[in-house]
Order: C-alpha cells, then sequence, then structure tokens
C-alpha cells in the first residue's frame, strides 16, 4: 500500500504527538503507513502525489482570516505551501480530508469566505448530513445526526460554488464540505476522543479559546454527550483510498 501523509502543524510536543496516535488508532494505520509532517518545524517537502494514497490535515493554531500583517512567518509559509499543493491536490482530485485547519486551507485556496461568524467554543455538538451528505460514500456509515467535537474560532460563512455542502450544525452552517469528488474537508475534529480534546482543554488554556476562569466549563463540555461516531471518517478514507 501507498503511504498516506498527515500534514500537521501544531508547536506543542505533547498535543501534536497525541494528535498523530489518533490519527494512527481511527484510521486503523500503522506508522509506516501515515507519514507526519511537522509543517511548524521546516518547509513542506514535495509530495509525490502519485506516491501516496492520500493526505490527512490535522488542526492547528492559525486563522485563514486573521489580517496578514498579524500573520507569523511561518503562517504565511505554511498558507504559501498549501495553495501550491490544493492546485495540484483540486486538479487531480486527489484524495485529501482537513480537519478542522482543512477549512482554512481549502476553504481559503476555493475563495470561500472564512470569518469568525460562526466560531464555536471547545464542546460537543450535534452535527447534521445535508441531502448530499446522506449520498456521499465518506459517511455512509455515519448516521443523519451525530455528536461532534468542535472549538474554533473562524469557520466558514460562505461556500463557493465549487465546493458541495455535506454537514451542519446549529451554530455553524459549515461543518464539513467537498470539492470535486474526493477532496474534504471538516470543521468538526473527526480524529479526537474525550482523552484527546482534554489533553488540548490544557495544552491550549490562555489561547483565546476560553476564558482564565473557564478552564472546569470546558471540561464539562466535552463530557456533556458520548462521541464516537466522527472517527469512522478516518477508517472510511482509508478503506476507500488506500491503493
Amino acid at each position: 500500500m501507498k503511504p498516506f501523509v498527515l500534514l500537521a502543524t501544531r508547536a506543542e510536543d505533547v498535543p501534536a504527538d497525541e494528535e498523530y496516535a489518533l490519527f494512527l488508532r481511527y484510521s486503523g494505520l500503522e506508522e509506516r503507513d501515515l507519514v507526519r509532517v511537522r509543517l511548524e518545524a521546516g518547509p513542506m517537502p514535495r509530495l509525490d502525489l502519485d506516491g501516496l494514497s492520500g493526505i490527512f490535515v490535522g488542526g492547528g493554531p492559525f486563522n485563514a482570516s486573521d489580517p496578514v500583517e498579524t500573520k507569523s512567518p511561518v503562517q504565511r509559509r505554511v498558507e504559501a505551501e498549501f495553495d501550491v499543493l490544493l492546485d495540484e491536490v483540486v486538479a487531480r482530485d486527489f484524495p485529501f480530508l482537513g480537519a478542522c485547519y482543512g477549512v482554512g486551507t481549502l476553504g481559503a485556496h476555493q475563495g470561500a469566505v472564512i470569518d469568525r461568524r460562526y466560531g464555536e467554543p471547545i464542546s460537543v455538538v450535534p452535527v447534521a448530513k445535508t441531502r448530499a451528505g446522506a449520498s456521499d460514500p465518506l459517511l455512509d456509515d455515519l448516521p443523519v445526526r451525530f455528536d461532534a467535537f468542535v472549538g474554533h474560532k473562524e469557520a466558514i460563512s460562505q461556500l463557493p460554488a465549487t465546493a458541495t455542502l455535506l454537514a451542519s450544525s446549529p451554530a455553524c452552517p459549515v461543518q464539513m464540505f467537498r470539492v470535486g469528488a474526493n477532496v474534504y474537508a471538516t470543521q468538526f475534529h473527526p480524529e479526537l476522543d474525550v482523552e484527546g480534546i482534554t489533553t488540548r482543554i490544557h495544552a491550549y488554556a490562555g489561547h483565546g479559546y476560553f476564558g482564565a476562569d473557564e478552564l472546569e466549563l470546558t471540561l464539562a463540555a466535552v463530557h456533556r454527550a458520548a462521541v464516537s461516531h466522527p472517527s469512522r471518517l478516518l477508517r472510511a478514507f482509508v478503506e476507500r483510498y488506500a491503493r
């Protein structure tokens, strides 16, 4: 089997390593079959798509909608690298699944309107498939409505004509979309379980996702409902595209 790649941007080692472990666990891949590239640590290598089965993108600290002058040199580099990669990915309709930061990468590349109108606090939210989502092969194993972990400062408020809306939540209209037949992005986190999101809550306290006095409330919010369905997306992606 040709390997998959996980493009990651987390600078903190503990959540970064746990993110990789979660992608391994829920995709069913072995380490030899999921190559991790930490983009915050150095430039994106040239990816030969002919030698890969597919690409995952993890979440991260970058907000596409931030003013350019406030973005760090690393963020600007990563965004430019994704633009080049996505030119080829979209043109070839190559298997791609971006989780959370997938919205900032694929959405920005396609000209979506990304702003802070539909940000969601770290929590569990109900997600519903659209009619197109109900017939999408990657979502076959998920119910029409399912709970998912979210936590994002920005979101897509307007999809471009090139995108197909696959799922929404009450407070965030774009929770998942597809470009072409094989290029996907989610706003929710399909890789997370309750232990993983607990690690991130502690790691990113003070990063503006919740107030200094809201740690316990945020921890309680991610325990309010069992979340088990979204991780099926990762295995479905591997089963569909492994070659």
